[in-house]
């Protein structure tokens, strides 16, 4: 776990007692959130290196957790929907917000260290509200690389794991801790903020948006009664395979096929939590509401049908290794992005625009008249010296509508959601076009995205825009056709530049 350096009487911080810090807050700037947090974290700081006595210490820390919230969740909306990798720019912003959760995290570790040494008669409530308190900063800083799209560092987890071994080790895990300022103020027990953490990051490849991960994020807190940490399981066939965590290690949870005897190997038993999400599915589908069903208001039925089959088979469900874990041997596919990519790899030739139609429809009907094909003209100009340049990725999952796929290599070009992409197999022309569901970025700095494959074999074609209407779009534009699916009753569609009409 995290170690702490030695306070020093010569800190100087802005204030050192709550009421102090009160007024310094008062007159903190917010207007440049940048600026404000760099100066929370100085002060911070400095505050974590001055000697003080354990409960004023705690009192500080709890005035300041508002405002630091309040700028830490700002400066977290910058990085909404931003392509990834991040921008050297972004990316400071990123470490930016992991720093200030953990000045946070070392000043309640300094309020645990006085209890343990200078105060050995602390109550049991009075040390579990500190090691919540420590988790939930400890967990916070992981959020952050998660939400990012970003794993989080080896060390983040060795610091999670080692203090929930800490809270074991006392018999604090079951102590609920009242927090106002935490899941709207929910008791919530260390056993259980902690479980939570492991299981949203295990949900890092669902495909979840903000607003599903912080729904995820509530249910779990309510349902802490099926969330139990044992350092023995055993499992049948028909049931949920559990999932297991190593607490002296610096991996997330890991499935139970991957399990080796350790001392600090603890089981998270998945039945019960199995149990509550099926239940809640089937009578959502019989007509119940989310109210009823203690859900998120600001979800509909089927939305919340949709995340509670999502979470459940991410949690619950037997999965292969994603490549992102787990590198193995995989079909390679060259992958273009855009929809001028993609039109240029599956017509072999750059789109040009089209000033005549008819003129151009006239040069290819002549063409067929005397070759019996319209003529090809990639001899013309090569696409890869045009910039029409494909990425090598590595296919971990083919399905009829989703997929997921690795980059061969780091670098390359940043993607984001709902961008359209298009997958080439190297053998074959079953290629396939769709958005991306989510991106995220591997330790080793790959990106591992999830698409949402559009139905049909796409073809490529011109389209072309006439209206008088200034508000629409007229000329031409590289589109995609998706064929009529009869058998699956889809019918044909267009895949067109944003805003045409």
């Amino acid at each position: 776990m995290l170690s702490l350096d030695p306070t020093d009487t010569l800190a100087t911080p802005a204030f050192r007692d709550a009421t102090g810090c009160t007024h310094w807050l008062s007159q903190l700037q917010l207007t440049n959130l940048t600026l404000a947090q760099g100066t929370l974290r100085k002060q911070i700081d400095e505050l974590n290196r001055c000697p003080l006595r354990g409960s004023e210490r705690l009192q500080i820390l709890e005035v300041l957790r508002d405002t630091v919230a309040l700028v830490q969740n700002g400066i977290g909306h910058k990085l909404l929907g931003k392509k990834l990798p991040l921008a050297d720019e972004e990316y400071k912003l990123l470490l930016g917000l992991s720093s200030l959760w953990q000045s946070m995290l070392v000043g309640y570790l300094r309020c645990l260290q006085t209890a343990e040494t200078a105060d050995p008669h602390s109550s049991p409530a009075d040390l579990a509200l500190l090691f919540q308190r420590s988790l939930l900063f400890c967990s916070l800083q992981l959020d952050e690389f998660v939400l990012a799209g970003y794993e989080p560092l080896p060390d983040n987890w060795k610091n999670l794991h080692g203090l929930y071994a800490r809270v074991e080790a006392k018999g604090l895990q079951s102590i609920a801790v009242l927090d106002s300022r935490y899941l709207s103020g929910m008791p919530v027990n260390c056993r259980t903020l902690y479980a939570k953490t492991l299981l949203l990051h295990r949900a890092r490849f669902a495909g979840l948006t903000r607003n599903q991960w912080h729904s995820a994020e509530h249910w779990l807190a309510t349902w802490s009664e099926t969330l139990t940490l044992e350092p023995r399981c055993s499992m049948t066939p028909d049931d949920a395979p559990p999932l297991w965590v190593n607490l002296a290690g610096t991996l997330p949870l890991q499935a139970i096929r991957h399990a080796r005897d350790a001392d600090g190997m603890r089981y998270l038993v998945m039945v019960p939590l199995s149990k509550v999400i099926r239940v809640k599915t089937i009578l959502l589908q019989h007509g119940q509401t989310p109210k009823q069903m203690e859900l998120d208001d600001d979800l509909s039925g089927k939305e919340c049908i949709e995340l509670l089959n999502r979470l459940h088979a991410c949690w619950c469900e037997t999965q292969e290794d994603s490549l992102a874990d787990t590198p193995r041997t995989s079909e390679c596919v060259s992958l273009c992005i855009g929809l001028e990519q993609n039109y240029a790899q599956l017509a072999r030739k750059p789109f040009r625009p089209i000033k005549d139609v008819s003129k151009a429809d006239n040069i290819a009907q002549r063409q067929i008249e005397t070759f019996g094909r319209v003529l090809d003209e990639t001899d013309q100009n090569e696409l890869r010296e045009l910039g029409f340049v494909a990425e090598d990725w590595q296919i971990d999952t083919d399905g009829l509508l989703r997929g997921k796929i690795l980059r061969s290599h780091p670098g390359g070009e940043r993607l984001g959601n709902k961008q359209l992409i298009g997958i080439f197999p190297s053998t074959g022309t079953a290629h396939k076009v769709g958005e991306i569901d989510f991106v995220r970025v591997t330790q080793t700095g790959h990106l591992y995205v999830g698409v949402h494959y559009l139905p049909g074999q796409p073809r490529a074609l011109v389209v072309q825009g006439m209206s008088d209407n200034a508000a629409l779009q007229s000329g031409s534009c590289a589109a995609l056709l998706l064929p009529a699916m009869e058998k699956l009753n889809i019918p044909a569609s267009l895949v067109l530049p944003r805003n045409w009409f």
